[in-house]
């Protein structure tokens, strides 16, 4: 298999699924009080299919990109859909009020 010249420079994305243990919330209910989860290291994430722990300067590089994304898919989404249906009719200038303003039938 013939490596890519940027294949060595590029931050592996890891595939995180929430903690089957404390199913994401990062803390275990004890007898009297909340005890952070020792099989996620109180973060709610874990690697999926091997469900292994991962040290915190990694967690926080692939949490970032988890978050990185969700705003792209966000961001995809809004423009997409943008204004529809009638907060579009209202907020788009339609020349039908005294002198061409905006009438929105209020």
């Amino acid at each position: 298999m013939k490596k890519g010249l940027q294949d060595g420079f590029k931050r592996p994305r890891l595939d995180l699924i929430q903690c089957p243990v404390c199913k994401g919330r990062a803390v275990v209910t004890g007898v009297f009080y909340e005890l952070v989860c020792a099989d996620c290291n109180g973060s709610g994430w874990v690697v999926d299919g091997s469900r292994l722990l991962l040290p915190l300067e990694e967690l926080v590089t692939q949490l970032s990109f988890k978050l990185q994304a969700a705003e792209r898919e966000i961001r995809a989404l809004k423009g997409v859909s943008g204004m529809a249906g009638p907060e579009r009719h209202y907020n788009e200038p339609n020349r039908r009020g005294a002198g061409g303003s905006n009438f929105t039938g209020d």
